[in-house]
């Protein structure tokens, strides 16, 4: 048993398969070959496709048999990633040139996915047959066993474009993942053609074709000085906007409607867009917006939002481009497999390795098609030969006893055995030395053949094999020659397949929305007990005053175009835009704080709330349940972020009270065990907002803070604790950090 074991190091044990499974990813599933523009998932379910004959000019087949074959033969990686491969190449909004003919459900532009793969129906496109596998029965790739070696699959296709750029890609893979814009077949046919005229042909050149990418939901492409290094290094950011129009409606508004969106917001991020879009109107960034809605269809996109008569149009267009999707990102990083491995490539080195690819699939070809050529060539010779001396064929077949005697007759000339008539047709016959392919031909000839007009019609077609022959030799004697093969090739795709560009390219200048100044004016603020908020006019809070405080927790004064502070239990402080709050009657519900802010009802509660312009000119005091306190100066709460910690906290420790330190001479502690301290609040050190604070009380082992009170030396307040009335003024002052008196109930 001892002699089976191998003693290893574990960390080079685990270094190894993490190697060989990042490999094993990066080259045989997330990225695709330079050659084919195909991952190997969608190299299979083609090929696969191709075997079952589901042709173009065929029915439609089930997916489920297509994925299950695919799956069964050559990926056996799972059903999901063979079928969502197969989706995919079915969308014309995702790919610019689909290669699957999808019949059913196979989802939308707005992120509804396809049916289930038992209910859909596929075939192969026409391109896909002329441009992706016309020439597999001609030995032009190299076919490589499965994954059982029970088959064989091609290890690449024998695409006749550049189909990396003309589709794009995407994918994950390990430590590296690929992203290429889709481009315009037409475009990519024509740099083709140019890098083949002149392979010293620059970037900068070949974009004189290839203007940018061409997405297959239009849009705008917006940096256009910018794609030249990108193409360069095949990294870099494109950035493209949707496309709008300005329609007149009814009554003198105005309607912006979106008819193309950035490539980006395929999918969920159309129903993103459209909340960003409410969500502008819901928190005032914009009053302009009347209505929106989705009209989009079959037809296309047509997203409509309805504008107030008096909105500036440019401006809103400005805003939406900087407050949505409608302009977006895209992050271009052509990665794809070359000779075995991932290089980042750029235009350039991408039409050349697809024009290598080219002639080394065209030579193949014809030197496949020229060894068939010169095979006919031969037979027919055989046969012209023998037409012209059939009679002393017949008499030797004949005089043979056997097929293999009359064949050794004609190959080798032996005429031992066979009968002849004269002695002159076996001198004859000993000369006659066919090959062995035109002997088996002209003993399988039929004898219909000797009809004078199959004579000729044979020397005809022996003329025209001549004819290929010279053609095909020349093509591989000359690059000149197969070089306009090729391009002969590319004209007929482009001509058959080629469609006007769909993207605009152009240089744009950055969106600046300039926000509509408002008029500063004070308001009050209200929290209900609920965490409900909303603010109101002096006017109606002066005539209410009573209900007002009645009814809500927090009201104070701010400004419309100030802050609010909500500081809670866990030490932190959330930061409310008074603009974001929803200003309206006395009665209306307002909004939860949770809505417009980073604050979490379910995680924390709020301690306090006060107005930023009254921070800045007090102070503020700090009471925890482990009885920590501090003074902390108002104007460290004016920050930039929505949400910062107002306080540092101990372990197992919470804000029990947050003040303004105004008029306040003293501070009365209550703890949960029923001691109370009253000491001067002068004693409480001044700290920053990032301290822990001084201990303001000495509690039990099981006690903690409960309630913090504050007095001024005049005052008469009382509390009811425990059904008897404390007087708080009475209470014997003491000294900070000490344990206090425990009233008796």
């Amino acid at each position: 048993m001892n002699d089976r074991i191998i003693k290893t190091e574990y960390s080079e044990v685990m270094q190894k398969s993490f190697i060989d499974y990042a490999m094993s990813v990066i080259i045989a599933r997330a990225l695709p070959d330079v050659r084919d523009g195909l991952k190997p998932v969608q190299r299979r379910t083609l090929y696969d496709m191709y075997e079952l004959g589901i042709r173009y000019d065929r029915p439609y087949r089930k997916a489920a048999r297509i994925v299950g074959d695919t799956m069964g033969k050559y990926h056996p990686h799972g059903d999901s990633s063979i079928y969502d491969a197969l989706v995919v190449m079915t969308q014309d909004f995702k790919k610019g040139l689909p290669l699957v003919d999808g019949h059913g459900n196979f989802g939308n532009i707005e992120g509804d996915g396809a049916a289930a793969m038992r209910y859909t129906e596929a075939r192969l496109e026409r391109i896909t047959q002329e441009a992706f596998l016309a020439d597999l029965d001609k030995d032009v790739v190299d076919f490589v066993p499965n994954f059982d070696e029970t088959e064989k699959e091609p290890s690449v296709l024998p695409v006749k474009i550049p189909n990396l750029l003309i589709n794009g890609s995407e994918g994950i893979a390990v430590g590296m993942a690929t992203n290429i814009p889709p481009h315009n077949m037409v475009e990519v046919i024509n740099a083709t053609k140019a890098y083949m005229q002149d392979e010293n042909i620059t970037t900068r050149e070949l974009m004189r074709y290839v203007k940018g990418p061409d997405f297959p939901t239009g849009g705008i492409v917006i940096n256009k000085d910018e794609l030249l290094e990108i193409y360069e290094t095949g990294m870099g950011k494109i950035k493209i906007r949707g496309k709008v129009e300005v329609e007149k409606a009814k009554g003198g508004k105005v309607n912006l409607v979106i008819t193309e969106i950035p490539y980006t917001m395929i999918g969920a991020n159309i129903g993103k867009f459209l909340m960003d879009v409410a969500s502008l109107a819901e928190t005032k960034k914009t009053q302009d917006i009347v209505d929106i809605t989705n009209q989009s269809s079959k037809e296309g996109i047509r997203i409509v939002i309805e504008l107030r008569k008096d909105a500036d149009v440019e401006n809103f267009k400005n805003l939406l481009y900087k407050k949505t999707r409608l302009e977006d990102t895209f992050g271009v990083n052509m990665l794809a497999i070359s000779d075995g491995r991932p290089e980042t490539m750029g235009l350039k080195q991408i039409i050349k390795a697809n024009v290598d690819f080219s002639f080394e699939v065209t030579t193949r070809k014809y030197k496949n098609l020229l060894e068939k050529e010169l095979e006919k060539k031969e037979i027919q010779e055989g046969l012209i030969k023998a037409c012209n001396v059939i009679d002393l064929i017949i008499e030797i077949l004949r005089g043979s006893k056997d097929r293999n005697m009359a064949k050794a007759c004609l190959v080798e000339g032996k005429t031992d055995g066979i009968k002849f008539r004269t002695k002159e047709s076996r001198i004859m016959a000993e000369q006659l030395l066919f090959s062995k392919k035109q002997a088996n031909a002209i003993l399988e000839m039929r004898l219909y053949k000797l009809i004078g007009l199959e004579i000729e019609a044979l020397i005809n077609e022996h003329e025209d094999t001549m004819a290929n022959i010279y053609r095909y030799e020349d093509i591989l004697a000359r690059r000149d020659s197969m070089a306009q093969v090729i391009i002969n090739e590319l004209d007929e795709i482009k001509e058959a397949y080629g469609r006007k560009r769909r993207t605009e390219i152009t240089n744009a200048e950055e969106a600046v929305y300039v926000e509509k100044q408002i008029e500063e004016m004070d308001i009050y603020f209200l929290m209900d007990r609920f965490g409900y908020v909303r603010t109101i006019d002096m006017q109606t809070y002066e005539r209410n005053k009573d209900t007002v405080h009645m009814e809500n927790r927090y009201v104070f004064q701010c400004k419309n175009v100030g802050k609010v502070c909500v500081f809670t239990n866990t030490g932190q402080l959330h930061t409310i835009k008074v603009a974001d709050i929803p200003f309206g009657k006395l009665r209306d519900k307002g909004i939860p704080v949770d809505n417009i802010s980073n604050y979490d009802s379910s995680k924390e509660s709020i301690v306090y709330a006060a107005s930023q312009t009254d921070l800045n000119l007090y102070r503020v005091i700090f009471a925890t349940k482990q009885a920590m306190l501090k003074v902390v100066d108002g104007g460290e709460f004016d920050v930039a972020k929505k949400t910062v910690a107002a306080t540092k906290l101990q372990d197992d420790d919470e804000v029990v009270s947050v003040v303004t330190y105004k008029e306040q001479h003293n501070i009365i502690l209550q703890s949960k065990e029923g001691y109370f301290l009253r000491f001067a609040v002068a004693d409480i050190p001044e700290k920053k907002k990032g301290a822990i604070g001084v201990r303001g009380m000495k509690l039990g082992a099981n006690d903690e803070l409960e309630e913090v009170y504050y007095t001024r030396n005049t005052d008469d307040a009382a509390i009811e604790y425990k059904e008897k009335t404390i007087e708080l003024n009475k209470l014997k002052l003491g000294n900070r950090d000490t344990k206090g008196v425990k009233v008796r109930v």
